[in-house]
């Protein structure tokens, strides 16, 4: 009778083995599942990315607005009617002595 019981137990440990620690088993699924979230938290941000620069590209193909605060920010443009102000640091020389310390005035061209 002994030696049944403990085949049983034997058999029973053989069969539990691929469902815990198998190619498929428990560990591996929640290990997988962890790894989908992480991906899915990823994939989140980056559609969210993704659809700003849409919207940037959709407002730079249609609007001249985008376009002109670009020229703006990054290559530093003005239009002809308007004056470019520029703060300097308090150890700049001012160009004029009509116009304060640390302002620096640019007229359109």
């Amino acid at each position: 009778m002994r030696i049944i019981v403990y085949s049983m137990l034997v058999l029973l440990l053989v069969i539990q083995y691929p469902l815990w620690l198998g190619k498929g088993g428990w560990l591996k699924v929640y290990e997988m599942e962890k790894q989908l979230a992480l991906q899915q938290a990823k994939n989140s941000a980056l559609a969210l990315r993704n659809a700003k620069l849409a919207g940037d590209v959709a407002d730079l193909k249609d609007g001249t607005r985008a376009i002109e605060e670009r020229a703006r920010v990054e290559h530093g443009m003005i239009k002809d009617s308007e004056f470019f102000i520029q703060i300097l640091p308090s150890n700049a020389t001012s160009p004029s002595q009509d116009i304060p310390d640390g302002v620096k005035v640019t007229k359109a061209k």
